[in-house]
């Protein structure tokens, strides 16, 4: 499948469900989940995932050992898409005033105010940072596949 097909897909179905779980690796190879709530820009080529973030001392430990992160969306209609991506906490200034924009200016539930969170007063609070996530894998998996309806999309980057 093409990326050209699954990512629009695969952002509708993301933002649909809002909410995220997310996974990265240890130093020693342990595997941690969390949620997340990711917003995806598509625009015809590339897809970035962005996340805003407390940079914490576990995730920066586990995100410079395992530059990865594979993020799974799951609805009661069975309705599920994940994302297999390179993640990299970002601290530059741009990039995080940019973020700060796009959440406080995306509709809800997707967006929101993240003033709301505790010490996030503006883009230059220092435990604000932005995670940016590159997908080399798409699955997107409508829940009418499970009753034989619909397809299920994949894409992989070569």
């Amino acid at each position: 499948m093409t990326l050209e097909k699954t990512a629009p897909a695969f952002v509708e179905m993301a933002h649909r469900i809002v909410w995220a779980s997310a996974a990265t690796v240890d130093p020693q190879g342990k595997p941690r989940a969390r949620i997340f709530h990711p917003i995806w820009q598509w625009d015809g080529a590339r897809l970035t995932g962005w996340v805003a973030t407390r940079p914490t001392a576990l995730k920066r430990a586990h995100l410079a050992a395992h530059p990865y992160m594979s993020i799974n969306y799951w609805s009661p209609t069975q309705d599920t898409c994940v994302a297999e991506c390179r993640a990299e906490l970002v601290f530059d200034q741009p990039t995080r005033t940019m973020l700060w924009e796009l959440f406080s200016n995306t509709p809800g539930p997707l967006g929101y105010d993240p003033r709301i969170i505790p010490g996030w007063t503006s883009a230059e609070s220092e435990s604000f940072a932005a995670v940016r996530l590159d997908p080399w894998l798409l699955r997107v998996m409508p829940g009418s596949v499970l009753a034989g309806k619909g397809e299920i999309l994949k894409w992989q980057e070569s």
